[in-house]
């Protein structure tokens, strides 16, 4: 399928999937649990961009870094902690609209918006697959210095995946303020997010743009089911037991999975 007909096939099954869920859900925890889910698709297609399509794997490109990744977290939160301004360790309150810019509740909107989004980021995603950015940037995942010998861009490749990871990691976060009504440090600089964007590639699998979605939707609806009967403190154990799961079942995550099971079957 073409570059143009999946943006016109993917718009059809997103637009079918609004349609079909704004008119015959009326449970308005739907729409909440499926904003999340529709979020986490977002920020982990964006993840897999860089993490997955350049092999720069943003949780740690070495010791170093991934100290470092997760010691700038800490560092925003305390800087945040400490800044009146913005509210500090109180946090701040977000008060919505009182209607929506569409019909329905304001939650149906920002899950329609969040289901816009993971259109545009799935679209995108595919669409550096199949394009000659995409094999660039396959070529530094599989051997940076080769890659440059050949000729490839990497640096300015390199700057393209961050640049077009982090847009889409901040289209995908914008949303928030107005779905918790309520920002404070500790929830704001939440390490969930980065695991699970982390998580849901690699269980997915993070050679195609199908594996952060597959990863997403079956991630993300456990922890929901859990957070619903259960508890929410049980999400990370649980990201962490599949992780270790699929790590020695499918290394390759289930999109991997499947394709061997495929080559093993003309074989």
């Amino acid at each position: 399928m073409g570059t143009a007909k999946f943006w016109g096939v993917s718009f059809l099954v997103a637009a079918a999937l609004l349609v079909v869920t704004r008119g015959f859900f009326t449970n308005e925890y739907f729409f909440f649990a499926g904003y999340v889910v529709l979020q986490y698709i977002v920020l982990s297609t964006a993840w897999n961009i860089l993490g997955g399509y350049t092999g720069y794997t943003n949780f740690g490109v070495g010791v170093f870094f991934a100290i470092a990744t997760l010691a700038l977290a800490i560092v925003a939160q305390t800087f945040i902690v400490n800044w009146d301004y913005v509210g500090g360790s109180r946090g701040v309150y977000v008060i919505r609209p009182q209607q929506a810019p569409l019909y329905g509740s304001y939650i149906q909107y920002l899950y329609s918006l969040m289901l816009v989004l993971a259109w545009v980021s799935v679209a995108i995603a595919r669409t550096i697959e199949r394009s000659r950015l995409g094999l660039g940037l396959n070529a530094i995942r599989d051997d940076e210095a080769a890659a440059e010998a050949g000729g490839v861009p990497t640096l300015r490749l390199k700057l393209i995946s961050t640049t077009l990871s982090g847009a889409l990691m901040g289209m995908g976060g914008a949303p928030l303020p107005y779905y918790v009504t309520y920002l404070d440090p500790a929830s704001s600089f939440n390490l969930s997010y980065a695991v699970n964007s982390v998580a849901m590639p690699l269980i997915g699998g993070m050679t195609s743009w199908v594996g952060p979605v597959i990863g997403a939707i079956l991630l993300g609806t456990i922890q929901q089911l859990a957070t619903v009967t259960i508890s929410s403190a049980l999400n990370l154990l649980i990201v962490g037991l599949l992780l270790i799961a699929f790590v020695i079942i499918a290394p390759n995550g289930i999109v991997g999975l499947v394709q061997a099971r495929r080559r093993a079957r003309l074989r």
